[in-house]
């Protein structure tokens, strides 16, 4: 872990150099070498900018739980340097290659939201790389509070965080989790609603219309035994299987990773034989991320799937919210109409306003996470499912994630993410329009 300083200052001489070097009226994007976006696109042909130096962990201070960090930190790596002082960031989005920068410009999430909201809502204040090209200190308070409210889902299109100040909270050594089933819906949605701040994490597992596992956690010194799945068992089994179990706050933070929720399943990996061999090391969502990439590259499933006579497949691969009151309605509509599962909820209340993700504040969330293909209907567009469920969530006063595809015009599109102060934003930083669209990059796939 590195002091703030000179290290940093550096880097970011050598990105506004990098910036500089880009031709006028050209794009400026970044030089990822990872993503967990599932927008599938050609390579740009143009380099983007080298961030490979805004990888660490600047600074953690226990007495003031708060920890200074570079945009491009994994959560891996700042879990990692967290928890040496028993602290953890207050939301840990579910898989490891998630950036601090990407989750709060692009919208994390995880079981610890219902108290604390998404991660951008933990950030103090945070240095920005602006589309004009110059570097920003953006807080709640001060010249740049526009900004730093507009931020979030704004996908890199008005700027990069380069540093974070987030605060963090306190753990123990373990996690005890209790899994409760229920078999309605609307019963399923008021425990939601009713739970408190006496537990410490709350998501839950949809396996079928009669089937709801709500998990709540709770820090704990001591535990009996500790449950181990990142070899050969696997974690989303277990919900079904006891109704108490015990982790310990690293392997319960990463819990999701080890079989990307449930989608490791495409690759073999629920088999035995395929688990004992494929090695621990490589079980991993970016492992499957990159599979699944060169897949879309290669075609190979699609070509297999004409070869054996069996009808092309739409990817079904989204995030939503809608009010915990409106659960049933969407739950009954996804058991009807596209029929997947298991589900992933993940209940959450926003603690403040952020314009372009419009969530009502203090008004109680359920996101819903489903990842995976359907056939495609005769007669239907290949996208039938994807528009239909963008139309449901809408009728329900909901809201969708951008990390994958979608569908919206124009016009709906900038009445569900505040187009009016989007644009007043772009005007103000981004003047001469070097950073992509918003609308033009996660829907049209600029």
């Amino acid at each position: 872990m590195l002091a703030v300083g000179s290290s940093h200052d550096e880097a970011v001489i050598a990105l506004r150099a990098s910036y500089d070097a880009i031709p006028p009226g050209a794009p400026v994007r970044l030089a990822k070498a990872t993503s967990n976006l599932f927008r599938f696109r050609d390579a740009p042909a143009a380099p983007g900018l080298d961030v490979s130096g805004f990888d660490k962990v600047l600074h953690v201070d226990p007495e003031t739980r708060t920890a200074v960090v570079q945009g491009m930190t994994t959560y891996e790596d700042l879990v990692e340097a967290t928890l040496r002082h028993g602290l953890m960031p207050t939301v840990v989005p579910q898989l490891k290659t998630i950036t601090l920068g990407g989750a709060v410009t692009g919208l994390g999430i995880e079981s610890s939201s219902f108290k604390y909201g998404l991660p951008h809502e933990a950030v103090r204040e945070m240095d920005i790389l602006t589309g004009d090209g110059q570097v920003v200190t953006a807080s709640r308070d001060n010249e740049h509070a526009d900004l730093f409210y507009g931020f979030p889902n704004s996908y890199g299109t008005l700027g990069y965080a380069v540093k974070l100040t987030i605060d963090l909270i306190p753990v123990k050594k373990y996690v005890r989790l209790r899994h409760r089933l229920f078999t309605d819906a609307a019963e399923a949605a008021r425990a939601i609603q009713e739970t408190g701040d006496e537990v410490d994490f709350l998501d839950g597992t949809v396996f079928g219309p009669g089937e709801i596992y709500l998990t709540t956690g709770e820090f704990t010194d001591e535990a009996p035994y500790v449950s181990d799945y990142t070899g050969q068992k696997i974690f989303y089994q277990s919900v079904r299987e006891r109704s108490t179990d015990f982790l310990t706050v690293h392997d319960y933070l990463w819990r999701w990773d080890t079989d990307w929720f449930w989608c490791s399943g495409a690759f073999g990996l629920k088999k035995p034989l395929v688990r004992r061999l494929w090695p621990d090391a490589k079980k991993r969502s970016d492992v499957y991320r990159k599979l699944v990439a060169w897949d879309k590259r290669s075609q190979l499933s699609a070509r297999i799937d004409r070869w054996t006579g069996r009808p092309p497949r739409e990817d079904v691969i989204q995030d939503i919210e809608v009010p915990t009151e409106n659960l049933p309605g969407f739950l009954d509509f996804f058991h009807d109409e596209v029929r997947m599962s298991p589900i992933w909820l993940c209940p959450l209340k926003s603690r403040e306003k952020w314009p372009l993700y419009p969530l009502e504040q203090g008004r109680s969330y359920v996101n819903v996470g489903f990842w995976g293909t359907v056939p495609q209907q005769p007669g239907k567009l290949p996208d039938h499912h994807n528009r239909r469920i963008e139309r449901v969530v809408d009728s329900l006063d909901g809201h969708k994630s951008l990390y994958s595809t979608a569908y919206y015009s124009r016009e709906e599109f900038w009445r569900h993410y505040d187009g009016t102060t989007y644009r007043s934003l772009k005007e103000r930083y981004d003047s001469g329009s070097r950073l992509y669209d918003l609308y033009e990059k996660c829907v049209r796939g600029s």
